[in-house]
């Protein structure tokens, strides 16, 4: 007997697991769209774990990710009572929840096929891409690894308007570049540095001083011209957390707060401080709740206090 509702409560516990900077499935989400949310992110959670396992070999990892492609596909064209095949290795041990549930979200609300294949090609990149010469290089990886997410978020909550893309894409890739800046030590720890090469060269910013563990003036205004540019992006969102209508405001709204908090903290320590990890933790919550009460009273700057 397939069981849709227990399938949907794993893929719940991936969340919660596994909570980042952007909120999933929180409270301040609709109630109806919780467990869809949850299941695309255990989805998207388990080939990002995919990508990063460093210890296998790259043909290894594609393979998992090929495989996750696969199950993908057969998820969207199944019937809703059909059972996926039993976790091969590597894969993680709910794999059939996951994909029953993904399944079942992806046919009832009618998610394009298409922002799945992004992700998956985005973290298959991510195996063998370790540098990005150019920032368009870098938004064209953003534009598959981030902002399918927003859209399909949007699609979820029943909207599918073509500014709501254009706002959402800027509000996911502004929050995809913070992570980038916030975790630039344990991504080179990865092999990978984010920060586009011609950025790097613009301040002489050399990877010599990340083998080092410190940040030198380069670094810190490479890093620097880069949050302005991320700032941009969460500016040019912002209209959809006012746009969207009922509860998926409010979580859009403490998204974009959260995400310009922890770039304002990373302003404040120059990105000079390596072995910290500006993030929000309970002291922010008080913060937070004002700056959702003002929302809208003088329009919240982008600049978070730390």
């Amino acid at each position: 007997m397939v069981d849709l509702a227990a399938a949907y409560a794993s893929c719940a516990r991936d969340a919660r697991r596994h909570y980042e900077n952007f909120p999933v499935a929180s409270w301040l989400l609709p109630r109806g769209m919780r467990p869809h949310v949850a299941a695309v992110y255990a989805f998207a959670r388990a080939a990002d774990d995919f990508a990063d396992e460093g210890v296998l070999p790259v043909d290894d990892r594609h393979r998992l990710l090929d495989a996750w492609r696969s199950r993908l596909r057969s998820a969207i064209t199944g019937s809703p009572a059909t059972m996926p095949d039993a976790p091969r290795p590597g894969e993680p041990d709910n794999t059939q929840d996951i994909f029953l549930a993904l399944g079942a979200t992806i046919r009832g609300c009618q998610l394009p096929s298409g922002l799945f294949e992004d992700l998956l090609s985005a973290f298959r990149q991510d195996v063998t891409v370790t540098r990005y010469a150019t920032w368009d290089h870098l938004f064209d990886y953003c534009r598959r690894s981030a902002n399918p997410v927003g859209r399909i978020m949007l699609r979820i909550g029943g909207f599918s308007d073509r500014q709501f893309d254009e706002w959402s894409d800027a509000l996911c890739t502004a929050l995809q570049l913070t992570n980038f800046w916030q975790d630039l030590e344990s991504d080179f720890g990865r092999g990978r540095i984010y920060l586009p090469l011609e950025e790097m060269a613009r301040h002489g910013a050399e990877e010599q001083s990340l083998v080092e563990g410190r940040l030198t003036s380069g670094w810190e205004l490479a890093l620097a011209a880069a949050a302005g540019r991320t700032r941009t992006l969460y500016d040019a969102g912002r209209p959809l957390c006012d746009h969207v209508r009922g509860r998926l405001r409010y979580e859009l709204r403490a998204t974009w707060l959260g995400g310009t908090r922890i770039l304002g903290r990373l302003e404040s320590l120059r990105f000079g401080a390596i072995g910290q990890r500006p993030s929000l933790g309970a002291a922010d919550v008080p913060w937070l709740i004002g700056a959702m009460t003002t929302w809208g009273i003088g329009a919240p700057g982008s600049r978070a206090e730390p």
